[in-house]
Parts: C-alpha cells; structure tokens; sequence
C-alpha cells in the first residue's frame, strides 16, 4: 500500500451550539425573582493548518471525517456552557482546497497558514437575556445554531526547491538516491516512480552551506498535459519548484527511443501546455548516463553519471546557487505573518420554492428564528423584529411574493403579507 496520498477528500462537521436555558430565580424571601436562564456554550470550529511536519493527505483516505465538539447548554442562575472544542487539522504545506464544484477555495501555500473550514454553531441566548420594560417575564429562549457542515476535495502540490523533470527511465530515481539520503525505487524498465520521492541536498557546511529539497517526478509522456500516462497527477507537483531540471536520456536513441533534442522538445512543450509560466521558471537542461553515452547533438547545458558520480557535484553546486537566487526574489515579495483564510460571510437569500411558496436561506436568517417556542408570543414577535432587521421583509418584496404566499424560514413557516 501507497504511503504517499497527494488526493483525498474531507467532511468537516463544525460543532452545535449550545442551547440557551429557560430558568426561574426561585430562592425564599426573593418574589418574582425574574428570568435567569444561562447562555448556550458556541461550537468548536474546524482549522486546515498547513504544517512542514506534514508530508501526504494519507490520513484522509480511509478517514476523511474530522469534528469539532458541540457546545454545552446553558442552565439556571445564568450559568452559561462551555465552549466547544476546535479541532486543528494539520495538512502538508502546499494543499489546495476545492468545493464539490471544483472551485478553489483556499491554497495553503505557506508554514502555519490557516484556514476556517467549518464555523461552529452560535450557543443560543437565555431567557435572561430577553428581559426588558415591556417584556418583564421572557419565558423562551434560543436554540443553539447547528454548525457548518461540508464535503471538500484536498490535493497536495509538492513545495519542492528543485523538481526533475524527464521522460520515463530517464535516471532520476538514480540522481536523487546519489546526492540525497530518498531511496526511490531503481529498476532498468519505465515507469518504476508511480509517486514523487523528496530529498534533502546539502551543499557545504553546516552554517555556510545550502540546503534543498529536491523532488523526483515520475516520468512524463508526449501528451501528458491532455492527461495522458496521470499527466496531471504527476505535473501539479512540478507548479511550485523554484528550479527545474529537465534531464535527458543520453542513452535513449541506442534503445530506440529519442534523440535528447526531440526529448527536450517534447518535455518543454508539455510543460508550456500545463501552464505556460513553468517555461520562465530557471531551470536547467542535463544528460544523464554519460557514462554510456555522450550528448552528441549539444543540446545539454551539462552533462552526468549518477552510476559513476561524473558531473554530479558540478549540477548540484549550480542548483545550489539558482535556489539561492529564486529564494532571495521571492522574500523580497513575501511576508512574515501568518496567513489565516475565513470564507466570506454569508447573506440573506430568498429563493422561490414553487407557486406562491418561499424559502429564506442564510444562517443569519435560520439564527433569527431559532428559539425554543415559536408559539410564545414574545418569541414570535423578537423573531418577527430580526426577520425587518435583516431586510427580509423588502427582499421577498422585490423577489414577487405576494398577499397570502408561503414563507419558510428555518423550522418557522408564515403567510406573508405586506403588513406582517
């Protein structure tokens, strides 16, 4: 079985609300001691935070369900629950959350950058908190709020400092096990590398020197930008290197396979199909196995033997000097906070249900109606006073609803009317 997962899928369950309490002051000698009904605890949220300590999605694959805890209710003598637990959520740096559309909704690109996946539910007010001149004995309270509650899809790109780029057999499992401490698997035959494989190069001393991440793409394919042979699978781990290194199979065309011309040809205009801004990123072009062959057309900026080591130290001390470079422009542009991602706040929707009948959606909308007994009067009035606050009355106004139509907000269904 795999240990390396750059897809998976994610049900985040936010945390309930606690509900509000309905409670009395009953002590002796205190008459009519009024409302004293606590507040419900709010819901723990639900973070995505981007950690180096991470390296795959692997844990989201048999177990992509992951909930923050509920608050707790209040009681009497306004005591007030707790709040809910927030769950934290690591994931590797450089995952990109979508929506079940496709749409991105967050690219955590960066160590400890955050993002609110799922917001808990508010805890519900006590009756307590509804006490007032006129309303001298509130005998309701709030519901809490359910927490959000969704189905996301994750994919990992890898945040490499160099990435190999090559056609299948090309020997880049052989350059990264030579000059770094990944032990990818090395066979004589294509398509060996199902995965990507990081290693860390080192080059110099311990406080003077460089030191890299380098990453082993599985080979591409003429057509892998169209996805052919997991074209796509593999070239998103490629977007975020700072370097590319497009290594060509000196030995190929003894084998009947291209001459390293038509194989630079062929990487570089899939890599321009994918995104046309990976052909400005530095990169270099390299021959690898030559030690059995030579670059005889000269299309190679250098050329090396993993197997025998010849060129190998020259390759790594030039990479060592272009991350250097890459990493200096982008500080210049880059800042030190934290990021934290929340999703923009919902509004107040109205939608028509069928003839003559209207559902309000929003979570402001929902919240305005959640109290313990709609049929309490002082309830149904307060809900009615948030309902105009929120401007529902003049949107369903100017979506057509009439005289007499239906309208369904939450668990509170109504017949409107101009004057209600």
């Amino acid at each position: 079985m795999s240990g390396f997962v750059d897809q998976a899928q994610l049900h985040a369950r936010a945390g309930d609300g606690g509900a509000g309490a309905v409670s009395w002051r009953r002590e002796a000698h205190v008459d009519r001691g009024g409302p004293d009904g606590g507040d419900g605890g709010h819901g723990g949220d639900v973070w995505l935070v981007a950690s180096v300590n991470e390296s795959s999605l692997l844990g989201f694959r048999d177990h992509p369900f992951r909930r923050a805890t509920d608050g707790v209710h209040g009681s009497g003598s306004k005591r007030h629950g707790a709040r809910g637990k927030d769950l934290v959520v690591p994931v590797p740096v450089g995952t990109v959350v979508r929506g079940r559309d496709g749409r991105v909704v967050c690219d955590l690109a960066t160590d400890g950058a955050r993002f609110l996946v799922a917001e808990g539910g508010q805890g519900g007010r006590g009756n307590a908190r509804f006490l007032s001149n006129r309303r001298r004995a509130p005998a309701f309270a709030e519901q809490g709020e359910k927490g959000q509650e969704f189905w996301l899809d994750m994919e990992l790109k890898l945040m490499a400092d160099v990435a190999l780029v090559g056609f299948p057999n090309a020997g880049k499992s052989t350059l990264i096990s030579t000059v770094s401490a990944a032990k990818p698997k090395i066979a004589d035959y294509p398509f060996t590398t199902l995965e990507p494989h990081l290693g860390v190069v080192r080059v110099g001393g311990v406080r003077d020197g460089t030191e890299f991440v380098m990453a082993d793409i599985p080979g591409l394919v003429e057509g892998a930008a169209a996805g052919k042979g997991l074209g796509h699978q593999f070239l998103r781990h490629i977007e975020r290197a700072r370097v590319l290194v497009v290594l060509l199979d000196l030995a190929a065309p003894g084998l009947g396979g291209d001459v390293p011309s038509t194989q630079l040809r062929i990487l570089l205009s899939e890599l321009g199909s994918y995104r046309p801004e990976l052909l400005d990123r530095p990169r270099l072009v390299a021959g690898s196995k030559a030690d059995v062959a030579s670059d005889a057309e000269g299309v190679c900026g250098m050329v090396l033997s993993a197997a025998t080591g010849q060129g190998v130290p020259a390759l790594v001390a030039r990479l060592a000097t272009l991350v250097d470079e890459a990493r200096r422009e982008a500080a210049a542009v880059a800042s030190s906070e934290v990021i934290v991602h929340r999703p923009a706040p919902e509004g107040v929707d109205v939608r028509r249900a069928g003839d003559g009948a209207w559902v309000v959606v929003g979570r402001a909308a929902e919240r305005a109606v959640a109290f313990s007994d709609l049929n309490d009067d002082g309830a149904l009035a307060e809900a009615v006073r948030r309902l105009r606050r929120l401007g529902v009355d003049r949107a369903l106004a100017r979506a057509g609803a009439r005289d007499g139509d239906e309208v369904t907000v939450g668990t509170m269904t109504f017949t409107w009317g101009e004057d209600s």
